[in-house]
């Protein structure tokens, strides 16, 4: 029993609390009691059927609104229209008919905004004029409107409120996607292209130097990285961050493994006051790091590379830098040699240090190669 009180709770806390089936139960009690107590005086004949088409159209609607939306959301239009125009009378359960459906006809995010508009009219038009040929007062019928109106301005209040609450959510979930797609490049481009590397050299060393060995022992290291391609790719797309070191511990392992994977010489240097900086800035210098080395072990092999890490008062600043080969001296050369932006290296570094609410630059400075990323705390 406790099981299914679980589910059901959980049932109802995951549906929408305006529309969604809690709100259809309560409705559907509402109305069922309305035609209970129900004692039409005058024009019985009209009512009670008018009564009955409204519950034939609000049972209707339940039943297909999850299936087909837009014919539910027409059978709920035409259930209060019909329920209008037999408000007249001297019975509130046409008034409850009318106003229910009516409510949850405008909250209902299917109809465009013209047809709301339009039933709401029909609404108030059939109302007016059953009232007016009823012999109700002028009081009552003004009266009746205007609580139709406000009812009509708050369900597209809240119509208007859901829709941005689920743009928001759908907008949320593109950043979110191409979070992750910018998480898979990252790992998958400094996984393969150190991968890349090694296997290179394994066959610069069987082709050229005969030495089976030393070969053996690239092919073994390409398939470490391999495998941990692997595992990172995974915790990329299962958006992973409780194993993330601090960053200057992640930076100081990144650095060590570019050391071991590309033989060269790789140093980290930090200043300033270390301390916790968010997440967002953290995986962004992080990613920003790794795909900088990539870029490096493929544009400048062999090369030393040194990486700074400055904490200032309002931002952390990082600047990856590698000398410039010696038959480069102009500016021009090292963007031929090395581009600015091209495809999803620098560019991807851009767009991520920007969604950080940092700035990237990268270029040929005083004989070296800087790539420079500042995000805020």
């Amino acid at each position: 029993m406790r099981e299914v009180w679980a589910r059901v709770a959980r049932l109802l806390s995951a549906d929408d609390p305006e529309t969604g089936r809690l709100a259809r139960v309560l409705i559907s009690f509402a109305l069922a009691w309305s035609l209970v107590v129900a004692a039409p005086v005058r024009a019985p004949v009209l009512v009670w059927p008018a009564l009955g088409v409204a519950m034939a159209c609000w049972l209707a609607f339940v039943l297909l609104d999850g299936r087909r939306p837009r014919a539910a959301v027409g059978l709920l239009a035409a259930g209060s229209a019909v329920a209008s125009a037999v408000t007249g009378s001297e019975s509130a359960a046409p008034t409850v008919f009318t106003f229910a459906m009516l409510l949850l006809f405008v909250a209902h995010l299917t109809p465009p905004v013209t047809a709301v508009v339009t039933v709401a009219a029909v609404d108030l038009v059939l109302m007016t004029g059953n009232m007016i040929w009823f012999g109700q007062s002028a009081r009552s019928i003004v009266t009746q409107g205007a609580v139709m109106v406000c009812t009509v301005l708050f369900a597209a209040q809240r119509r208007q409120y859901r829709r941005a609450l689920q743009d928001r959510a759908r907008a949320l979930a593109l950043d979110e996607r191409a979070r992750i797609a910018r998480e898979l490049h990252d790992v998958l481009a400094h996984s393969l292209g150190a991968l890349g590397v090694q296997l290179d050299v394994a066959e610069a060393l069987l082709t050229e130097r005969g030495d089976v060995a030393g070969a053996v022992a690239r092919i073994r290291r390409s398939r470490g990285l391999a495998r941990d391609g692997l595992v990172e790719a995974r915790a990329a797309v299962a958006a992973l961050r409780e194993d993330v070191p601090p960053l200057p511990d992640a930076l100081r392992l990144l650095v060590t493994e570019h050391r071991r994977d590309h033989d060269v010489r790789a140093e980290l240097r930090a200043t300033g006051t270390r301390r916790p900086i968010t997440p967002a800035a953290e995986v962004c210098l992080l990613r920003t790091a790794r795909e900088a080395l990539t870029n490096t072990a493929k544009h400048a092999p062999g090369r030393p590379v040194t990486l700074d890490l400055s904490y200032g008062d309002q931002s952390v600043r990082l600047t990856i830098r590698n000398p410039l080969p010696p038959d480069l001296p102009s500016n021009r050369a090292a963007q031929t040699e090395m581009p600015v932006a091209s495809g999803y290296g620098l560019s991807g570094m851009r767009e991520r240090v920007a969604l950080a609410g940092g700035t990237l630059g990268a270029g040929p400075v005083g004989g070296f190669w800087e790539v420079r990323a500042e995000v805020p705390e």
